[in-house]
């Protein structure tokens, strides 16, 4: 099935800084049943202040709920690590960022290629879940194919993410089961790291940012509260300082 055109992958060159010619990229990833729309706006932004952008769309995203329940989180890591490897290619340093399951496949991107990321930044990111219901879900994806969506969580009125209606449970377990690994591998994220999280959040429950916050090794972390935000916070009230923040930490990390 053809990509929704809400969907569409975003791409742009890096301008050379003025001082030493230094080109910087940026790779922002999406979350679980969402699509690039959710981070356009922010990739805008930080191409318009001279920064190389890069804004995937996962395996079975942008199509229909049933495609993504035919991929897991395999398809969506090498999705990020195929675009992080352009953007190596073309550029002298890359920062990654991501939303919700977005922000964890950033997470293990930087565990697992150390000094290659110069920086991380997550924006609710989900790397576990205080709800029992998901423990049913190894049998559950056998006897149920999906269940109510969870996206536009967003408090701004008439912003859409244009993500699916339904969770496709299939790959809701591909993601959960990936989560454990990643926690064991927290330690192993020594980047700089720039942590948002919307107090009021109805998707990704606090327990994720605790974690995070405990098991990095990341002697460089901010952690900043986003007060009038839900979870989509990429597109709520709160995202020109998410914009304004993380471009500034782009430009402090990349630099001299």
């Amino acid at each position: 099935m053809p990509l929704a055109p809400t969907a569409d992958p975003y791409h742009a060159e890096a301008v050379p800084a003025p001082a030493d010619g230094q080109r910087v990229g940026v790779l922002l990833v999406h979350g679980f049943t969402g699509s690039p729309a959710s981070m356009v706006p922010w990739g805008r932004y930080l191409a318009a202040q001279g920064l190389g952008v890069d804004v995937p769309v996962l395996p079975g995203h942008g199509t229909s709920w049933q495609d993504m329940n035919r991929t897991g989180w395999s398809d969506w890591y090498g999705e990020v690590e195929r675009a992080f490897e352009k953007l190596r290619a073309d550029n002298d340093q890359v920062v990654v960022g991501g939303l919700s399951m977005g922000g964890a496949l950033a997470l293990r991107l930087a565990a697992d290629r150390g000094r290659e990321v110069a920086g991380v930044v997550t924006v609710n990111a989900a790397v576990a879940t205080d709800r029992r219901d998901v423990r049913a879900l190894p049998l559950l994806k056998h006897l149920v194919p999906s269940m109510p969506g969870i996206a536009d969580d967003i408090k701004r009125p008439g912003m859409v993410e244009h993500g699916y209606d339904r969770t496709p449970l299939r790959a809701a377990h591909s993601m959960m089961t990936a989560w454990r690994m990643l926690r064991e591998d927290l330690p192993r994220v020594t980047q700089p790291l720039l942590v948002f999280c919307s107090r009021v959040d109805h998707v990704v429950d606090p327990s994720s940012a605790a974690l995070i916050r405990a098991r990095v090794s990341s002697r460089d972390l901010t952690e900043r509260i986003l007060e009038n935000s839900y979870h989509v916070a990429t597109l709520d009230h709160d995202a020109p300082t998410i914009f304004e923040e993380s471009a500034q930490f782009v430009r402090r990390v990349t630099g001299p």
